[in-house]
């Protein structure tokens, strides 16, 4: 299915956190939100639209202390129009073939502005999904279909040569997407834990006891600092929450780059483990998340903490390159964000499907990550990704730090609750994600298009300037 592109338009709007988000060394408080509209021209001649949207998001992609948030803002706006020239400029394709013949000239582009390959390929990721969306909508296919189908044209390139024996299509006709997943709840560093840290009152959960007890939430995203004693101390406060519940629950653990190498990631886990406050959280680590700075996280080997807990790599994943080069040295997973591409997820997907082939066993997987993606597009296309890749959680913050969709037309709230009334309800004045007993429904986003039965209101946009 070869198309050309024939028009992109870049749009943003504010979003405003009704909780500070503390994650490292970075709180968050607002940012922008990036929307593209993509019209395409397929061979027939029949074009269609499609749209995509995603935060932008600072002190992620690039964590240089020495930039500011508007400056992050600039760099992920510089990438998106770095890709917008590009695929205007280009001629026929696939929408895979859109994305792989600019994946390499994006990052060099990017590196001569400045921009680091995280966010030199965040631009195209929202493009593609405003391709792959127009592209589905013109063949009245939903995207499960149109991924379970190939009507991407997904063939790793040749110089993917781990790839290149790999039954794609195979592998792609076999993914069923769940009707449901757990959201995983995520604690940031300063979230308010039990009653007596409430600080807003707005009647929305607030503390991870309110959380608890609304939500019914089982999965949880715990966030470390970088200093053991004090993280020891604040998952014992966590702990004192979580172990009240009856039922078991799971965590996962997010370093956030926050240590120079292993040792200090190790020590933390050897503390968490011997300290008895900690001994039924300790034992419902699923996993460890990026703790080491990804300027060292794939120059050493990180077996040592392998051995204690699987490592997936987040931040580093940056090229088609860097699983690959991560299992090297003792990671075995790694995340799935729509912010780094959905093409790249699919495909270390597949590797991980491979390997686990290769060996025998289960060790290679992949997580699903939040980057406070927003109700609307970005998270219903994240959510299609994750559960297309057979994930059974996904974690889930952009509900929580951010009042739904509170300040939207009230037109555009309507029409998303109606396209997807499994997904959303409408409370406290708004229309918000629907958690229910710890899962999200996911059966109203197989419908035409990419995931989403209605569309954002442009006209209360800004132009991206």
């Amino acid at each position: 299915m070869r198309f050309s592109v024939k028009e992109i338009s870049l749009f943003e709007r504010d979003v405003v956190l009704r909780l500070p988000f503390r994650f490292g060394a970075a709180t968050l408080t607002r940012a922008p939100q990036a929307f593209v509209r993509a019209r395409i021209r397929l061979e027939n001649g029949r074009e269609s639209q499609g749209a995509a949207a995603e935060l932008l998001a600072p002190k992620w992609f690039d964590k240089d202390p020495g930039l500011s948030n508007e400056e992050n803002f600039a760099q992920l706006r510089a990438s998106l129009a770095l890709a917008r020239e590009a695929y205007l400029a280009g001629g026929e394709n696939s929408a895979f073939g859109h994305w792989i013949d600019n994946y390499g000239p994006q990052i060099a582009l990017g590196a001569a502005q400045g921009l680091n390959a995280l966010v030199a390929c965040y631009g195209p990721a929202l493009i593609d999904r405003a391709l792959l969306d127009a592209l589905c909508r013109a063949l009245g296919v939903s995207f499960f279909q149109a991924i379970q189908g190939n009507l991407a044209g997904i063939a790793p390139p040749g110089w993917q040569a781990d790839l290149a024996a790999f039954g794609m299509a195979q592998f792609l006709a076999a993914l069923k997407p769940g009707a449901t997943i757990a959201a995983r709840h995520t604690v940031g560093l300063a979230d308010p834990l039990g009653v007596q840290d409430k600080r807003i009152g707005d009647g929305l959960p607030e503390t991870l006891e309110e959380v608890v007890a609304r939500y019914g939430q089982r999965w949880f995203k715990l966030k470390a600092s970088g200093e053991p004693q004090a993280d020891v101390e604040r998952l014992a406060a966590i702990a004192a929450v979580l172990d009240r519940i009856e039922e078991p629950y799971r965590t996962t653990l997010d370093g956030n780059e926050q240590y120079d190498d292993v040792r200090g990631a190790l020590e933390l886990w050897r503390r968490v483990k011997s300290e008895p406050r900690l001994r039924r959280l300790a034992a419902s680590v699923a996993f460890i998340e990026q703790p080491v700075k990804r300027s060292n996280a794939l120059s050493g080997d990180i077996s040592e903490l392998a051995e204690e807990r699987p490592v997936i790599i987040d931040e580093s994943d940056d090229s088609l390159e860097a699983f690959p080069r991560a299992r090297r040295l003792g990671y075995s997973g790694v995340s799935s964000k729509t912010c780094k591409g959905l093409y790249k997820s699919l495909l270390n997907a597949a590797r991980c499907r491979m390997w686990n082939r290769e060996e025998g066993s289960e060790r290679y997987f992949m997580s699903g990550e939040d980057l406070t993606v927003q109700p609307g597009l970005a998270l219903q296309q994240d959510l299609a990704l994750v559960s297309l890749l057979g994930l059974s959680h996904v974690e889930r913050n952009g509900h929580h730090y951010v009042n739904g969709m509170a300040g939207l037309p009230e037109a555009e709230q309507a029409a998303f609750l109606a396209a997807h009334p499994g997904l959303y309800e409408r409370s406290h004045g708004a229309v918000r994600l629907k958690i229910v007993r710890g899962m999200l429904s996911l059966e109203s986003l197989d419908c035409s298009g990419y995931a989403s039965g209605a569309m954002p209101e442009w006209e209360s946009m800004r132009t991206m300037q």
